[in-house]
């Protein structure tokens, strides 16, 4: 009968958040955009979809068609040839063009600032919600990509077999309310620049995060 693995408490889990804000305190949203709009698009590109990936394309992109407005009576061959070289630019570039239209006929052309009525957007899920909540309206919240969902399980936050939003409700939890932003941020740079999914030796990966503990402890 195999040991049950025991989930860091509260306190230790924000040790551990603090920690890794020692190693990355500068971790912050890294799709550009310059409004809420623009967040909500990006983020919509990002699915299966790198960062790096999408800012190339998104410059074009808002150059062109800067507005709700303009982006829903947009051509969708113009719009899936600007972003040809993601993933799933087709189906993304109908869910952009549709959520445009949203945006203008339910929302006077503003991004909303509910979770119900984000998701309700097309190519929108709570993920997505998450994201634009905290980043463009300054609103708590934990976004759980594929990063933060892999550290969580593999520093024993959470249950190796928790869902999604089993996760963001794990993090919400154990974390006070006012780092669930920066908490999200953190996660995504430690799994993103030292910890990644790929092969790699994960005891480095525990040695940083116990020395950037020792500095905490030192002031």
């Amino acid at each position: 009968m195999s040991e049950q693995t025991v989930l860091l408490n509260a306190e230790e889990t924000t040790r551990l958040i603090e920690a890794i804000g020692v190693l990355y305190p500068n971790a912050k949203a890294e799709l550009t955009h310059s409004n809420a709009f623009e967040l909500l698009i990006a983020v919509i590109l990002s699915a299966q979809t790198t960062d790096v990936g999408v800012n190339k394309v998104t410059p074009l992109l808002f150059e062109t068609y800067p507005t709700p407005e303009q982006m829903m009576e947009a051509d969708l061959s113009d719009i899936m040839d600007k972003l040809k070289t993601i993933g799933l630019y087709r189906n993304k570039a109908k869910f952009i063009k549709q959520c445009a239209r949203e945006l203008v006929e339910r929302f006077n052309g503003e991004v909303p600032r509910t979770h119900k009525e984000l998701e309700s957007l097309p190519g929108v899920g709570r993920k997505t919600a998450n994201v634009v909540m905290s980043v463009a309206f300054d609103e708590p919240a934990i976004a759980v990509d594929t990063h933060v969902e892999r550290i969580s399980k593999r520093f024993n936050i959470c249950d190796q077999k928790a869902n999604v939003r089993q996760v963001e409700d794990a993090l919400m939890e154990k974390i006070p309310k006012d780092l669930w932003s920066v908490a999200h941020h953190r996660l995504i740079f430690f799994g993103r620049y030292q910890c990644p999914a790929r092969s790699h030796n994960h005891d480095d990966c525990i040695h940083k995060v116990k020395e950037a503990m020792t500095s905490l402890e030192i002031k």
